[in-house]
């Protein structure tokens, strides 16, 4: 069982170490490696342990949403597999959907390192990558070969976000390219206008630019894959309200709520020990704790100008079941987490999943789907 957990190690210890992307990347090639040997007699044992330590199966959890079934509604964020090297080992750590990029049409670097960061004292991560991908063609391929040998057995979605070299007037043609080639490789795509590290992406989120990328997209989208945006946690609630208008007006599927956030308030960390400089002063969006408040009271605000009606996708400082019921009855019909993930390793999703078993027997309730937006009146919502 040692050798079986070993490789998740790098994940685990992360928050301590120098450079946390190479750790990160040591990690992606081992769950590639586990991949690529399922099928020899030590590969088929192994993936049996992941699915028996990781695993927990439901049937109160399990949901039908836009003609996908999840068997649990916690999955892998965007950001953590940018170019899908481990897109069909996702599901045997217990994940109910995966969502793999962002990915642009044409390949980039991303940002000048150091570009990931750890903040211990929060329980956060700040991040300045820079959609740092293979682009759309590559990432197409290598998915096409994955399933052709492993056939999805959860959901998989890819989060496309316009390119850096493109300008935000062709914005929109970049995201329909992307589209196509990736079409037929997930099960739904979502729409990240939202990322901090890309120069200028945010100001997609603006009326007419989104309207005109909502418009091409869902006229490129021939097979009626479900279509969501992800949104940012800084927007002000008039904002959301037009966002959440569009999506409705041009038949999205849902609302991913929230990407990360470029706010500095309320921080332990004052100094980003790999600099130097003051938190304030370094650029990036951060994830994890800080963010779990704001982006439930989003939640719950999209919950209610659309009286439910159009599903959300809840993201943001997910660290236990509290905090996954939390989501959940303030509106959320699946979650997504990755920073909680980093620093709890890949424990914390049979935890989540067996916490909120708990959670339904405790309210008395039947099913996932019954505590979906049953506090969505409780908070304070502009």
């Amino acid at each position: 069982m040692f050798n079986l957990i070993k490789p998740f190690y790098p994940l685990v210890l992360t928050a301590s170490q120098n450079n946390p992307e190479s750790a990160h990347l040591q990690l992606l090639k081992t769950l590639n490696i586990v991949d690529l040997t399922r099928n020899t007699v030590g590969g088929r044992w192994l993936i049996s342990q992941l699915d028996k330590s990781f695993c927990v199966y439901d049937p109160r959890l399990k949901q039908t949403l836009w003609g996908l079934t999840f068997d649990n509604p916690v999955g892998l964020a965007a950001g953590c597999d940018k170019n899908g090297m481990a897109a069909a080992i996702w599901s045997h750590l217990g994940f109910g959907l995966a969502e793999l990029g962002a990915v642009t049409l044409h390949p980039q670097s991303g940002n000048p390192h150091p570009r990931l960061f750890r903040l211990p004292l929060d329980k956060a991560v700040l991040n300045r990558l820079g959609a740092n991908n293979l682009g759309a063609e590559k990432i197409a391929q290598t998915l096409g070969k994955i399933w052709q040998h492993n056939p999805r057995t959860i959901p998989i979605g890819i989060n496309l976000c316009n390119s850096k070299i493109t300008p935000l007037e062709k914005a929109a043609k970049d995201y329909v390219e992307s589209f196509r080639y990736l079409e037929d490789k997930a099960d739904y795509f979502v729409i990240n206008v939202s990322s901090p590290n890309t120069p200028g992406l945010r100001e997609l989120q603006e009326r007419e630019q989104l309207k005109t990328i909502l418009q091409k997209l869902q006229n490129a989208n021939e097979r009626q894959k479900p279509i969501f945006i992800k949104i940012a946690p800084d927007l002000d609630w008039e904002m959301i309200a037009t966002i959440i208008e569009l999506a409705q007006a041009h038949k999205l599927s849902g609302i991913v709520a929230t990407n990360t956030t470029i706010k500095r308030e309320g921080l332990t960390t004052n100094i980003l020990p790999e600099t130097g400089n003051k938190i304030q002063e370094e650029a990036g969006g951060i994830s994890g704790l800080p963010i779990r408040d704001l982006s439930t009271e989003i939640i719950r605000f999209i919950y209610q100008k659309t009286q439910g009606k159009l599903p959300i996708i809840g993201v943001g400082g997910i660290f236990t079941p509290e905090d996954a019921w939390d989501k959940i009855t303030a509106g959320a019909s699946l979650l997504q987490l990755y920073t909680g993930w980093i620093y709890q390793g890949p424990w914390i999703i049979p935890q989540i999943l067996t916490g909120l078993g708990k959670k339904l027997e405790q309210e008395g309730l039947l099913h996932i789907s019954q505590a979906i937006g049953i506090r969505a009146n409780t908070g304070v919502c502009k």
